[in-house]
Protein backbone atom coordinates (compact mmCIF):
# COMPACT_ATOMS: atom_id res chain seq x y z
CA UNK A 1 0.00 0.00 0.00
CA UNK A 2 2.52 2.28 0.85
CA UNK A 3 3.85 2.25 -2.72
CA UNK A 4 1.11 2.35 -4.07
CA UNK A 5 0.10 5.81 -2.20
CA UNK A 6 4.18 6.92 -2.87
CA UNK A 7 3.40 6.52 -6.77
CA UNK A 8 0.15 8.27 -7.13
CA UNK A 9 1.37 11.35 -5.16
CA UNK A 10 4.33 11.51 -6.84
CA UNK A 11 1.99 11.59 -10.05
CA UNK A 12 -0.55 14.19 -9.17
CA UNK A 13 2.33 16.37 -7.68
CA UNK A 14 1.46 18.78 -10.16
CA UNK A 15 -2.54 18.91 -9.27
CA UNK A 16 -1.32 19.74 -5.86
CA UNK A 17 0.93 22.63 -6.90
CA UNK A 18 -1.90 24.19 -9.33
CA UNK A 19 -4.66 24.05 -6.93
CA UNK A 20 -2.33 25.46 -3.62
CA UNK A 21 -1.37 28.12 -5.99
CA UNK A 22 -4.87 29.20 -7.31
CA UNK A 23 -5.98 29.39 -3.57
CA UNK A 24 -2.70 31.36 -3.21
CA UNK A 25 -3.40 33.76 -5.67
CA UNK A 26 -7.31 34.20 -4.21
CA UNK A 27 -6.59 34.43 -0.15
CA UNK A 28 -10.20 34.89 1.59
CA UNK A 29 -10.41 35.70 5.64
CA UNK A 30 -12.58 33.37 8.05
CA UNK A 31 -16.13 32.77 7.26
CA UNK A 32 -15.62 34.04 3.53
CA UNK A 33 -14.08 31.49 1.81
CA UNK A 34 -16.37 31.35 -0.65
CA UNK A 35 -14.75 30.17 -3.81
CA UNK A 36 -12.24 28.50 -1.81
CA UNK A 37 -14.54 26.29 -1.05
CA UNK A 38 -16.25 26.22 -4.97
CA UNK A 39 -12.79 25.50 -5.85
CA UNK A 40 -13.19 22.09 -3.53
CA UNK A 41 -16.74 21.79 -4.23
CA UNK A 42 -15.56 21.55 -7.92
CA UNK A 43 -12.55 19.26 -7.63
CA UNK A 44 -14.55 16.44 -5.14
CA UNK A 45 -17.37 16.71 -7.89
CA UNK A 46 -14.66 15.80 -10.53
CA UNK A 47 -13.40 12.99 -8.47
CA UNK A 48 -16.78 11.78 -8.05
CA UNK A 49 -16.74 12.29 -4.39
CA UNK A 50 -20.77 12.62 -2.46
CA UNK A 51 -20.33 16.05 -0.44
CA UNK A 52 -21.63 18.64 1.14
CA UNK A 53 -21.47 23.08 1.17
CA UNK A 54 -21.78 25.57 3.18
CA UNK A 55 -21.07 23.80 6.77
CA UNK A 56 -20.87 26.69 9.78
CA UNK A 57 -20.67 29.24 7.09
CA UNK A 58 -18.80 27.72 4.24
CA UNK A 59 -17.20 24.76 5.60
CA UNK A 60 -17.14 21.58 3.44
CA UNK A 61 -17.45 17.84 3.70
CA UNK A 62 -16.97 15.44 1.71
CA UNK A 63 -16.67 11.42 2.32
CA UNK A 64 -15.17 8.37 0.69
CA UNK A 65 -15.57 4.65 1.22
CA UNK A 66 -19.11 3.18 1.35
CA UNK A 67 -17.95 1.07 4.97
CA UNK A 68 -16.07 0.27 7.25
CA UNK A 69 -13.49 2.51 10.05
CA UNK A 70 -14.33 6.90 9.55
CA UNK A 71 -10.92 8.65 9.24
CA UNK A 72 -11.34 12.15 9.61
CA UNK A 73 -9.11 14.55 8.15
CA UNK A 74 -9.39 18.67 8.59
CA UNK A 75 -7.96 20.90 6.47
CA UNK A 76 -8.30 24.85 7.42
CA UNK A 77 -8.77 27.43 4.15
CA UNK A 78 -8.88 30.97 5.55
CA UNK A 79 -6.05 33.52 5.03
CA UNK A 80 -4.57 36.65 6.90
CA UNK A 81 -5.19 40.16 6.38
CA UNK A 82 -1.39 40.80 5.64
CA UNK A 83 -0.33 42.63 2.51
CA UNK A 84 1.76 39.78 0.77
CA UNK A 85 5.60 41.22 -0.42
CA UNK A 86 7.74 39.35 -2.83
CA UNK A 87 7.32 39.15 -6.71
CA UNK A 88 6.34 35.29 -7.09
CA UNK A 89 4.00 34.35 -9.91
CA UNK A 90 1.37 33.27 -7.59
CA UNK A 91 1.71 36.14 -5.51
CA UNK A 92 -1.97 37.31 -3.83
CA UNK A 93 -4.32 39.30 -6.15
CA UNK A 94 -6.65 40.41 -3.41
CA UNK A 95 -4.92 43.37 -1.52
CA UNK A 96 -4.43 43.08 2.08
CA UNK A 97 -5.44 39.67 1.74
CA UNK A 98 -2.70 36.45 1.89
CA UNK A 99 -2.10 32.90 2.63
CA UNK A 100 0.91 33.63 5.21
CA UNK A 101 0.17 30.12 7.42
CA UNK A 102 -0.03 27.21 5.30
CA UNK A 103 -3.45 26.91 5.02
CA UNK A 104 -3.84 27.20 0.80
CA UNK A 105 -1.62 24.00 1.30
CA UNK A 106 -3.32 22.36 3.24
CA UNK A 107 -6.16 22.26 1.64
CA UNK A 108 -4.14 21.54 -1.93
CA UNK A 109 -3.03 18.43 0.44
CA UNK A 110 -6.36 17.18 1.74
CA UNK A 111 -7.24 17.63 -2.41
CA UNK A 112 -4.34 15.10 -3.00
CA UNK A 113 -5.16 12.75 -0.49
CA UNK A 114 -9.10 12.98 -1.83
CA UNK A 115 -7.87 12.23 -5.08
CA UNK A 116 -5.36 9.59 -4.21
CA UNK A 117 -8.42 7.81 -1.74
CA UNK A 118 -10.06 7.33 -4.79
CA UNK A 119 -7.34 5.91 -6.87
CA UNK A 120 -6.93 3.14 -4.34
CA UNK A 121 -10.53 2.73 -3.94
CA UNK A 122 -11.73 -0.28 -2.40
CA UNK A 123 -8.02 -1.10 -1.19
CA UNK A 124 -8.65 1.40 1.47
CA UNK A 125 -11.22 -1.08 3.35
CA UNK A 126 -12.45 2.35 5.62
CA UNK A 127 -13.70 5.34 4.92
CA UNK A 128 -12.11 9.09 4.86
CA UNK A 129 -14.22 12.07 5.82
CA UNK A 130 -12.42 15.24 4.10
CA UNK A 131 -13.24 18.38 6.65
CA UNK A 132 -12.27 21.59 4.65
CA UNK A 133 -12.58 23.73 7.47
CA UNK A 134 -13.39 27.85 7.65
CA UNK A 135 -11.60 30.24 10.33
CA UNK A 136 -8.85 28.94 12.22
CA UNK A 137 -7.19 32.28 12.30
CA UNK A 138 -10.04 33.57 14.34
CA UNK A 139 -12.97 33.72 15.25
CA UNK A 140 -12.97 29.93 14.74
CA UNK A 141 -14.35 27.61 12.62
CA UNK A 142 -13.77 24.01 14.21
CA UNK A 143 -16.40 24.77 17.02
CA UNK A 144 -19.52 25.37 14.92
CA UNK A 145 -18.09 22.52 12.34
CA UNK A 146 -18.60 20.19 15.58
CA UNK A 147 -21.84 21.68 16.52
CA UNK A 148 -23.28 21.28 13.19
CA UNK A 149 -22.58 17.30 12.90
CA UNK A 150 -19.20 16.82 10.76
CA UNK A 151 -17.68 14.52 13.59
CA UNK A 152 -21.36 12.36 13.12
CA UNK A 153 -23.12 10.23 10.29
CA UNK A 154 -21.24 8.27 9.75
CA UNK A 155 -19.36 8.77 13.27
CA UNK A 156 -15.58 9.14 12.94
CA UNK A 157 -12.95 7.16 15.08
CA UNK A 158 -9.84 9.08 14.33
CA UNK A 159 -9.46 12.87 13.58
CA UNK A 160 -5.75 13.71 11.65
CA UNK A 161 -4.60 17.09 10.53
CA UNK A 162 -1.13 18.84 9.60
CA UNK A 163 0.28 21.68 9.51
CA UNK A 164 2.99 23.38 7.21
CA UNK A 165 5.77 24.21 9.24
CA UNK A 166 8.77 26.50 8.60
CA UNK A 167 11.18 25.77 11.31
CA UNK A 168 11.39 22.52 10.04
CA UNK A 169 13.61 21.88 6.66
CA UNK A 170 10.90 20.30 3.67
CA UNK A 171 11.69 17.04 3.92
CA UNK A 172 11.22 15.97 7.33
CA UNK A 173 7.66 15.51 9.27
CA UNK A 174 7.40 15.71 13.15
CA UNK A 175 4.87 15.70 16.20
CA UNK A 176 4.62 14.66 19.71
CA UNK A 177 2.87 13.06 22.76
CA UNK A 178 0.30 14.65 24.94
CA UNK A 179 0.57 18.85 25.21
CA UNK A 180 0.96 20.07 21.29
CA UNK A 181 -0.69 23.71 20.98
CA UNK A 182 -1.36 25.76 23.82
CA UNK A 183 -5.14 27.10 24.85
CA UNK A 184 -5.45 31.05 23.58
CA UNK A 185 -8.04 33.00 26.09
CA UNK A 186 -7.74 37.04 25.89
CA UNK A 187 -9.65 39.68 27.52
CA UNK A 188 -10.03 44.04 26.75
CA UNK A 189 -10.00 45.61 30.46
CA UNK A 190 -11.09 49.57 30.39
CA UNK A 191 -10.37 50.81 33.73
CA UNK A 192 -12.23 54.33 34.19
CA UNK A 193 -11.40 56.51 36.80
CA UNK A 194 -11.76 60.52 37.14
CA UNK A 195 -9.90 62.85 35.36
CA UNK A 196 -8.30 66.50 35.94
CA UNK A 197 -5.47 68.52 35.37
CA UNK A 198 -2.18 67.34 35.47
CA UNK A 199 -1.10 70.21 38.27
CA UNK A 200 -3.55 68.83 40.82
CA UNK A 201 -3.44 65.15 40.63
CA UNK A 202 -4.97 64.76 44.05
CA UNK A 203 -8.28 66.17 42.20
CA UNK A 204 -8.51 62.98 39.28
CA UNK A 205 -7.76 59.36 40.01
CA UNK A 206 -4.89 58.70 37.41
CA UNK A 207 -6.09 55.74 35.07
CA UNK A 208 -2.36 55.43 33.89
CA UNK A 209 -1.19 54.62 37.30
CA UNK A 210 -3.67 52.05 38.12
CA UNK A 211 -3.06 50.61 34.35
CA UNK A 212 0.94 50.21 35.52
CA UNK A 213 0.01 48.20 38.76
CA UNK A 214 -2.03 46.25 37.11
CA UNK A 215 0.42 45.39 34.28
CA UNK A 216 3.24 44.77 36.53
CA UNK A 217 0.86 42.55 39.27
CA UNK A 218 -0.16 40.28 36.52
CA UNK A 219 3.33 39.49 35.45
CA UNK A 220 3.92 37.64 38.61
CA UNK A 221 1.13 35.38 37.81
CA UNK A 222 3.05 32.97 35.69
CA UNK A 223 6.53 33.62 37.97
CA UNK A 224 4.46 33.27 41.47
CA UNK A 225 1.47 31.42 40.81
CA UNK A 226 1.88 28.55 37.94
CA UNK A 227 4.18 25.93 38.65
CA UNK A 228 7.65 26.30 37.12
CA UNK A 229 7.27 22.82 35.45
CA UNK A 230 4.63 24.44 33.88
CA UNK A 231 4.26 26.95 30.69
CA UNK A 232 2.20 29.53 30.31
CA UNK A 233 2.13 33.20 29.00
CA UNK A 234 0.16 36.21 29.87
CA UNK A 235 1.04 39.08 27.41
CA UNK A 236 -0.41 42.85 27.88
CA UNK A 237 0.04 43.67 23.71
CA UNK A 238 -1.80 46.78 23.82
CA UNK A 239 -1.86 49.36 26.12
CA UNK A 240 -4.20 53.07 24.97
CA UNK A 241 -4.77 56.12 26.92
CA UNK A 242 -4.31 59.37 28.20
CA UNK A 243 -5.09 62.67 26.20
CA UNK A 244 -1.99 65.17 26.75
CA UNK A 245 0.88 65.51 28.97
CA UNK A 246 -0.62 67.61 31.14
CA UNK A 247 -4.10 65.93 31.88
CA UNK A 248 -5.00 62.93 34.11
CA UNK A 249 -6.02 59.89 31.82
CA UNK A 250 -9.52 58.93 33.13
CA UNK A 251 -9.50 56.00 31.12
CA UNK A 252 -6.83 53.22 29.86
CA UNK A 253 -7.72 50.57 27.88
CA UNK A 254 -5.54 47.01 28.24
CA UNK A 255 -5.76 44.18 25.71
CA UNK A 256 -4.27 41.05 26.07
CA UNK A 257 -3.38 37.38 24.96
CA UNK A 258 -3.03 34.07 27.52
CA UNK A 259 -1.64 30.28 26.87
CA UNK A 260 -1.78 27.68 28.80
CA UNK A 261 -0.62 24.11 27.89
CA UNK A 262 -3.33 22.15 30.10
CA UNK A 263 -6.67 22.79 31.24
CA UNK A 264 -5.46 23.29 34.93
CA UNK A 265 -3.45 26.33 34.33
CA UNK A 266 -5.75 27.95 31.94
CA UNK A 267 -8.59 27.84 34.62
CA UNK A 268 -6.10 29.01 36.89
CA UNK A 269 -5.07 31.72 35.10
CA UNK A 270 -8.13 32.70 34.48
CA UNK A 271 -9.17 33.01 37.85
CA UNK A 272 -5.72 34.93 38.95
CA UNK A 273 -6.31 37.48 36.34
CA UNK A 274 -9.98 38.54 37.40
CA UNK A 275 -8.41 38.48 40.84
CA UNK A 276 -5.81 40.75 40.24
CA UNK A 277 -7.71 43.06 38.02
CA UNK A 278 -10.60 43.46 40.88
CA UNK A 279 -8.50 43.81 44.18
CA UNK A 280 -6.17 46.28 42.15
CA UNK A 281 -9.24 48.43 40.89
CA UNK A 282 -10.96 48.92 44.45
CA UNK A 283 -7.61 49.54 46.28
CA UNK A 284 -7.36 52.43 43.88
CA UNK A 285 -11.17 53.51 43.71
CA UNK A 286 -11.44 52.75 40.17
CA UNK A 287 -13.81 51.33 37.87
CA UNK A 288 -13.31 48.65 35.27
CA UNK A 289 -15.37 46.91 32.45
CA UNK A 290 -13.47 43.67 31.56
CA UNK A 291 -14.60 41.31 28.56
CA UNK A 292 -12.84 37.92 29.25
CA UNK A 293 -12.87 35.55 26.35
CA UNK A 294 -12.26 31.50 26.15
CA UNK A 295 -11.17 31.05 23.08
CA UNK A 296 -9.04 27.70 21.43
CA UNK A 297 -8.82 24.71 24.23
CA UNK A 298 -5.23 23.13 24.56
CA UNK A 299 -4.39 20.44 21.71
CA UNK A 300 -3.48 17.67 22.93
CA UNK A 301 -2.10 14.73 21.28
CA UNK A 302 -2.88 10.94 21.32
CA UNK A 303 -0.70 8.78 21.82
CA UNK A 304 -1.67 5.79 19.89
CA UNK A 305 -2.22 7.99 16.45
CA UNK A 306 1.07 9.92 17.28
CA UNK A 307 2.81 6.08 16.72
CA UNK A 308 0.70 5.50 13.50
CA UNK A 309 2.05 8.91 12.06
CA UNK A 310 5.40 8.05 13.31
CA UNK A 311 5.69 4.42 11.66
CA UNK A 312 3.82 6.27 8.55
CA UNK A 313 6.64 8.95 8.24
CA UNK A 314 9.28 6.98 9.33
CA UNK A 315 8.08 4.59 6.63
CA UNK A 316 7.20 6.77 3.54
CA UNK A 317 10.22 9.21 3.88
CA UNK A 318 12.62 6.92 5.90
CA UNK A 319 13.66 6.96 9.43
CA UNK A 320 16.24 9.60 9.69
CA UNK A 321 13.07 12.19 8.10
CA UNK A 322 10.90 11.63 11.24
CA UNK A 323 11.50 14.29 14.22
CA UNK A 324 10.43 13.96 17.50
CA UNK A 325 9.49 17.06 19.04
CA UNK A 326 10.48 18.17 22.60
CA UNK A 327 8.84 20.93 23.15
CA UNK A 328 5.46 21.80 22.59
CA UNK A 329 3.97 25.59 21.20
CA UNK A 330 2.47 28.42 22.90
CA UNK A 331 1.16 29.08 19.52
CA UNK A 332 -2.96 27.72 19.23
CA UNK A 333 -4.73 25.77 16.92
CA UNK A 334 -8.36 25.68 16.77
CA UNK A 335 -7.95 21.44 15.26
CA UNK A 336 -8.15 21.24 19.55
CA UNK A 337 -11.72 21.18 19.54
CA UNK A 338 -11.56 18.30 16.90
CA UNK A 339 -9.51 16.14 19.94
CA UNK A 340 -11.55 17.25 22.42
CA UNK A 341 -14.22 14.71 20.77
CA UNK A 342 -12.29 12.24 19.14
CA UNK A 343 -8.67 10.68 19.58
CA UNK A 344 -6.62 11.66 16.92
CA UNK A 345 -2.83 14.04 16.44
CA UNK A 346 -1.75 17.06 14.34
CA UNK A 347 1.54 16.34 12.43
CA UNK A 348 4.07 18.82 11.30
CA UNK A 349 5.38 18.76 7.56
CA UNK A 350 8.80 20.96 7.13
CA UNK A 351 8.13 24.02 3.93
CA UNK A 352 11.56 26.05 4.93
CA UNK A 353 14.48 25.81 2.10
CA UNK A 354 16.93 28.40 2.78
CA UNK A 355 18.94 26.98 -0.81
CA UNK A 356 15.63 28.54 -2.83
CA UNK A 357 15.05 31.53 -0.52
CA UNK A 358 12.10 30.39 1.83
CA UNK A 359 12.78 31.32 5.53
CA UNK A 360 10.32 33.58 6.26
CA UNK A 361 8.35 32.53 9.24
CA UNK A 362 4.76 32.52 9.61
CA UNK A 363 2.18 35.42 9.40
CA UNK A 364 4.89 37.28 7.83
CA UNK A 365 4.30 39.21 4.36
CA UNK A 366 7.11 37.25 2.39
CA UNK A 367 5.84 33.58 4.31
CA UNK A 368 6.39 31.11 1.58
CA UNK A 369 6.94 27.11 2.23
CA UNK A 370 8.62 24.85 -0.42
CA UNK A 371 5.95 23.09 -2.43
CA UNK A 372 7.08 19.74 -2.63
CA UNK A 373 6.45 19.45 1.22
CA UNK A 374 2.88 18.97 -0.53
CA UNK A 375 3.25 15.65 -1.89
CA UNK A 376 5.37 14.76 1.58
CA UNK A 377 2.10 15.52 3.47
CA UNK A 378 -0.28 13.60 1.30
CA UNK A 379 2.19 10.70 1.56
CA UNK A 380 2.71 11.17 5.25
CA UNK A 381 -1.70 11.80 5.77
CA UNK A 382 -2.68 8.60 3.64
CA UNK A 383 -0.72 6.59 4.68
CA UNK A 384 -1.43 7.33 8.70
CA UNK A 385 -5.23 7.18 7.42
CA UNK A 386 -4.46 3.25 6.19
CA UNK A 387 -2.79 2.32 9.10
CA UNK A 388 -5.66 3.74 11.62
CA UNK A 389 -8.21 1.58 9.60
CA UNK A 390 -6.66 -0.79 9.39
CA UNK A 391 -5.68 -0.92 13.63
CA UNK A 392 -9.64 -1.11 13.55
CA UNK A 393 -10.17 -3.66 11.08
Amino acid sequence: MKERISQIADRIEDDLINWRREIHMNPELGFEEKETAELISKVLTDLGITHQTGIAGTGVVGLIGESGPVIGIRADMDALPIQETGDKEYISKNAGKMHACGHDGHVATLLGVAKAAVELGDELEGRIKLIFQPAEEGPGGAKPMIEAGVLTEPEVDYMLALHLWNDNEVGYVGTRNGEFFASSDEFDLDILTESSHGASPHEGNDAIVVASEMVQALQSVVSRNVDPTDSAVITIGKIEGGYRRNVIADRVRLEATIRALNSEVRGLLEKRIKEIIDGTARTYGADYDLEYRELYPPLINDEDVVAKVKESAEEMLGVDKFVEIDRPTLGAEDFSYFLEKKPGAMFLVGGQNYDKGIDAPHHHPDYDFDEAALKIGLKVMLNTAVKLIAKLN
